[in-house]
Formats: C-alpha cells, sequence, structure tokens
C-alpha cells in the first residue's frame, strides 16, 4: 500500500483532557484522532471529507513537565475610572492552574493519501500540534510503500482497543476521535490502547495470543529489523466503521 510519512518535531506540546476544567489540565500521552485531523486540515488549508481516511502513527517525547499558566476571567464592571467621571468597561480576576507539557515531541504520520504530499511540503497554515503556540516543523515528508508481514513490532502508537486481546499491554483511554466543525463542533468519542513499550507480534513463544485478522499486519519495511519484525502500523479512520484496517 502506498503511503505518505510524514515526520514532525516540535519542543513542547500538550493535549489537554476536554473534561477538566480548573486547577489542573492533564495531557493526553498521545495525540487523540481530532487532533490528527485539525493537523491534517491545517496543511491542506481547509475541511476535508474524512470518510475513508486511514491514519496510522508514531509519537515520542522526551519528558513530562508542569508549566503554570493563567486564564484571565473578564466580566462587566460597576462604578468609574479613578479620578474620573467614565465607567469601567470590564473587570475581571486571574486563575493560576497548572498544564501537563510534553517536551521535545516527535510525530511519525502514515496517511494512506499520497496526493497530499505537496500539502505537507508546503503547509498552507503554521504547523502545530496541540495547543496554537506549539509549533512544529516537518523535518521529512516522503511516500513510501508499505507491506504486510506475518510479525511486527508495535510501540509508541495508538491501537485501537479490540488490539488489547493480542497486546496485552497498554492503557485503554477514551480520546476525541473527531470534532465535526461544519456542525457546532460536535464531537465524537472512541475507546483506543495507548502502548508505549515495545511489542512483538506474535508474541514470543510461550505466550497465548489472539491471532490478528488475516494473520497479517502492515509494517513500515524502512525500519530497523528487531528479532525478525519491523514496525507495525494499526492504521485507524476518523470516522468510518470500524477503527482500523
Amino acid at each position: 500500500m502506498r503511503v505518505l510519512r510524514v515526520t514532525a518535531e516540535g519542543i513542547t506540546t500538550s493535549f489537554r483532557y476536554p473534561h477538566f476544567m480548573q486547577q489542573v489540565h492533564p495531557t493526553f500521552p498521545m495525540p487523540p484522532p481530532a487532533t490528527i485531523y485539525g493537523h491534517i486540515a491545517s496543511a491542506l488549508g481547509e475541511w476535508f471529507d474524512p470518510s475513508g481516511v486511514m491514519f496510522a502513527y508514531r509519537f515520542t517525547y522526551e519528558a513530562v513537565v508542569r508549566d503554570t499558566e493563567h486564564i484571565f476571567v473578564l466580566e462587566p464592571a460597576t462604578g468609574t475610572l479613578p479620578g474620573t467621571h467614565w465607567p469601567k468597561a470590564l473587570e475581571g480576576k486571574v486563575n493560576p492552574f497548572a498544564r501537563e507539557v510534553l517536551f521535545r515531541p516527535q510525530l511519525v504520520l502514515y496517511l494512506d493519501r499520497p496526493e497530499w504530499e505537496a500539502a505537507f511540503r508546503s503547509p498552507r497554515y503554521a504547523v502545530c500540534l496541540g495547543r496554537s503556540q506549539d509549533l512544529f516543523t516537518y523535518t521529512s515528508v516522503e511516500v513510501i510503500d508499505v507491506v504486510q508481514a506475518e510479525r511486527a513490532y508495535f510501540e509508541h502508537t495508538l491501537l485501537p482497543y479490540e488490539m488489547l486481546l493480542q497486546v496485552k499491554r497498554g492503557t485503554a483511554i477514551l480520546m476525541p476521535r473527531f470534532v465535526d466543525c461544519r456542525h457546532k463542533r460536535e464531537p465524537t468519542f472512541e475507546r483506543y490502547l495507548v502502548l508505549e513499550e515495545r511489542v512483538f507480534l506474535p508474541p514470543d513463544e510461550g505466550l497465548a495470543v489472539e491471532p490478528a485478522a488475516g494473520g497479517l499486519f502492515w509494517v513500515d519495511p524502512t525500519t530497523p529489523s528487531i528479532r525478525g519484525a519491523q514496525r507495525g502500523l494499526a492504521f485507524l479512520s476518523f470516522v468510518d466503521d470500524g477503527t482500523s484496517s
């Protein structure tokens, strides 16, 4: 299968849990699919039809740190400005909070849209991932062929939740899958499996495992071969039935 592989690097990023509002804003350990959709749309310069688009990625960072940020809460004011008869327009207060930040992130994104290569070589908008101030740089944009293999290793990636039966590792997590910006930013959520450690499939002899559908895995043949396996790719979708291919 011919795919587009894009490598992006930055200094910081943060993927806020959508239901935390005060005191502490933790980060997802990896970008949610909805964030990936927005990142692609930024490069293309427009919202695109997510149907049929498949993606996989490898995401790493060097450390998790905490930063202190402030929210300025404004409301209509009463009274006048000191020494004048002019009414105050606004008054407010400052609410400090702690935000988790991922330091030195790197994203290797695989897309089944090789025709988008030109857009990533000359993105329409500033390249960022996560918050608008988290600027990134594309260090590599290329079209490659991924192949199917009987053995693969998975690491630092987002997997469909159903692969828990195969990998026996990782953290189950609920993430925003897609935000429909054409319909009042209505979000949809999906369960995924965050896998940071390296797992080989099929596993070493002696460990029971559910077989993969079809018995084959997509792999990147340009990645290092480790114990006879190369980097596995679990392709996900934004809106289609079933989360992987």
